[in-house]
């Protein structure tokens, strides 16, 4: 009965987990606001040890900082601490998709290429931010890693809200910079080219991380 229980309570904790992550991508938490155990045990009729391990889950993945005999908060960046993300994006993110690249199947092309239609014809920035998560997550879901794979994952959560701020810029240009880069990263992919590839990919991360630094305001909502 022990063990039932247990996998009952971890099953719900990664539904609550999923939920909560939903949630905070999609911009409904800002950052730096303080989430309640209460608040969430009762959103999900739910008792404090499967919440508790929710968040534990949620900080592993780089979207709350726990802080002990605390609390709960939406993870927030300063200015410096975001350009550091980004300068690790920019390395990592280019090594990702040069592992995934040699095995990326024509069927995940076509995926890759829908998505960059679906982009180029929307204007709302969080139906865009969604399909450009896909994109360039799906771009690098062929890597067999054991630790970057992770990592980028991490980076991508904890710079989420920094990425909203970003495209809500971008959004009076309809986000033709970014299609740009797309199609030419799309490209290098079909050729299976990993260094344009690389180069590509480095300069499109970069571009928001310069754009961002001439934003210091955005780091103090």
């Amino acid at each position: 009965m022990l063990n039932i229980k247990n996998e009952t309570d971890l099953a719900l904790s990664q539904q609550i987990a999923n939920s909560l992550k939903e949630e905070i991508l999609s911009g409904k938490y800002p950052p730096g606001v303080r989430i309640r155990q209460e608040d969430i045990a009762e959103q999900f009729g739910a008792s404090r040890s499967p919440v508790r391990e929710a968040l534990r889950i949620l900080e592993a993945e780089g979207l709350i900082n726990l802080v002990a005999h605390t609390g709960a908060w939406i993870s927030h960046l300063s200015l410096s601490e975001c350009e550091e993300m980004y300068q690790l994006r920019e390395r990592v993110e280019p090594l990702l998709l040069r592992l995934s690249i040699p095995h990326i199947t024509d069927a995940l092309i076509a995926e890759l290429k829908d998505l960059v239609l679906q982009m180029e014809a929307t204007t709302d920035v969080e139906t865009f931010l969604r399909l450009d998560r896909q994109f360039h997550l799906l771009s690098y879901s062929k890597a067999e890693t054991v630790l970057v794979g992770e990592m980028v994952n991490r980076l991508w959560n904890t710079t989420q809200h920094y990425r909203r701020a970003y495209s809500q810029m971008m959004a009076s240009t309809s986000f033709k910079p970014a299609h740009y880069e797309h199609h030419l990263l799309l490209a290098s992919i079909i050729k299976r080219d990993v260094d344009d590839a690389e180069r590509i990919l480095f300069g499109h991360i970069r571009r928001t991380r310069l754009e961002l630094a001439q934003h210091p305001d955005v780091f103090n909502s």
